[in-house]
């Protein structure tokens, strides 16, 4: 990545999908959303991108009814593209899905019949960022919850700083909802996590469950919630309806730089180019000296044009 401007390319970069809901064979939802080719095609956009992230994190409902088989076809579309790019997948737990399934497809791992399956909450290092995945899903139902021994377990990983500070990753966004009704399906007792999470390296909260993008803050740590790659909610339609779209799906890059966290909404379709650079534009660009680059491309009164600076 060249620099045009006062910032270097970020340290790391990191993909973050939400709310693939996979089914278990190969129908579509609503008979309309066909959640595999919406994947496929935002995957594909990752891929043809080269952004080279380290990891791609998708945040729950990776499944939409918890069918070991949603799993395993999801796994399908996903891992072959994470190995051409040699990055790393992080799965986290959504309200759609199920425990046992998603650690049998999903992370090669099984637990005893007669065991209630725990949490899945884990830690990864990815290059020095850590990245902590907590369960915020509770069995049987599709609102969220942490309950103590996990924010116990929480406030012992984040005793000890990350060299590049950590992002925790999560279903159930910590921050309000315009569509009203889905208010009901919140995280539950946020006040218990704000008082965790405040004053540690926690630089960015990563979650989906919304089915839209949107930002806010939290505890005084950004979150980014992370639209669906099936199908989205608009959210101007009135407060109390739910209007969930076949339209509008994307993904997020998250840009980690030395003092801040850039988090950028890819939106995935074919659409029409309507104008752009090249290569030999941009790089002619970066030749000339800062002061001769903004005369050239900044001044309203540049004697240049587009076809003089590729000509250079």
């Amino acid at each position: 990545m060249m620099q045009l401007g006062q910032y270097p390319a970020p340290t790391l970069v990191i993909a973050h999908f939400s709310d693939p809901h996979f089914r278990g064979d190969d129908d579509g939802m609503f008979g309309v959303i066909d959640t595999r080719a919406n994947l496929v095609a935002a995957l594909d956009h990752l891929e043809r991108s080269g952004s080279a992230p380290k990891a791609i994190v998708f945040t729950g409902d990776l499944a939409d009814l918890g069918e070991p088989g949603a799993y395993r076809r999801l796994r399908a579309s996903v891992e072959p593209v994470a190995n051409r790019m040699g990055t790393r997948l992080i799965w986290v737990m959504g309200n759609h899905d199920e425990r046992a399934a998603f650690r049998r497809e999903l992370l090669d791992e099984s637990e005893p019949v007669e065991t209630e399956p725990a949490p899945h909450d884990r830690v990864y290092d990815i290059d020095g960022l850590r990245i902590v995945v907590i369960d915020t899903t509770v069995p049987g139902y599709h609102h969220g919850e942490l309950s103590d021994a996990q924010l116990d377990w929480l406030a012992g990983v984040l005793a000890s700083p990350a060299p590049l500070g950590t992002l925790l990753a999560m279903h159930h966004p910590p921050i309000p909802t315009t569509v009203e009704v889905m208010a009901i399906l919140e995280l539950q007792r946020q006040d218990r996590l704000a008082a965790v999470v405040a004053g540690t390296d926690v630089r960015g909260i990563l979650a989906g469950h919304l089915h839209y993008s949107t930002h806010g803050m939290f505890a005084g740590i950004p979150v980014s919630v992370a639209a669906a790659s099936c199908y989205t909610i608009d959210v101007a339609t009135p407060s109390t309806a739910l209007s969930g779209v076949s339209g509008g799906q994307s993904f997020s890059l998250v840009s980690v730089y030395d003092d801040q966290i850039v988090h950028s909404t890819v939106p995935v379709g074919d659409f029409t180019a309507v104008t752009g650079f090249t290569d030999a534009f941009l790089e002619n660009l970066s030749r000339m000296s800062p002061h001769d680059r903004l005369e050239a491309f900044s001044s309203k009164r540049s004697p240049y044009t587009v076809a003089d600076i590729e000509a250079l």
